[in-house]
């Protein structure tokens, strides 16, 4: 089984959430159609900007617990250093979720 830790945005960029899921397709489009009240929902938090995959559920949740724990400009140069774009992720994962 896989594991993700992931980083939502808003279309203005002014929010930053980090999260963590076994069915990282499943969990954005949870939070594309603001399916849960709470932060993501209030924020309108739904562009999946950046993402890692673990084999392992604790190592996801020590790293989600990590970044977190980051400074909004930590979490900013993490995110540009695989996607400068900021382009929603989205479609990319449910090709992953499907192929696999």
């Amino acid at each position: 089984m896989k594991f993700y830790v992931y980083i939502l945005t808003n279309k203005h960029h002014k929010v930053l959430y980090t999260g963590a899921t076994d069915n990282i397709a499943k969990r954005t489009l949870e939070h594309k159609t603001k399916k849960y009240n709470g932060f993501t929902k209030h924020y309108n938090a739904d562009k999946l900007v950046y993402y890692e995959e673990f084999l392992n559920g604790s190592e996801a949740i020590a790293r989600e617990k990590q970044i977190k724990g980051w400074i909004r400009k930590k979490k900013i140069d993490l995110i540009n250093s695989i996607n400068p774009d900021w382009v929603d992720l989205t479609y990319k994962v449910f090709q992953i979720e499907t192929k696999t």
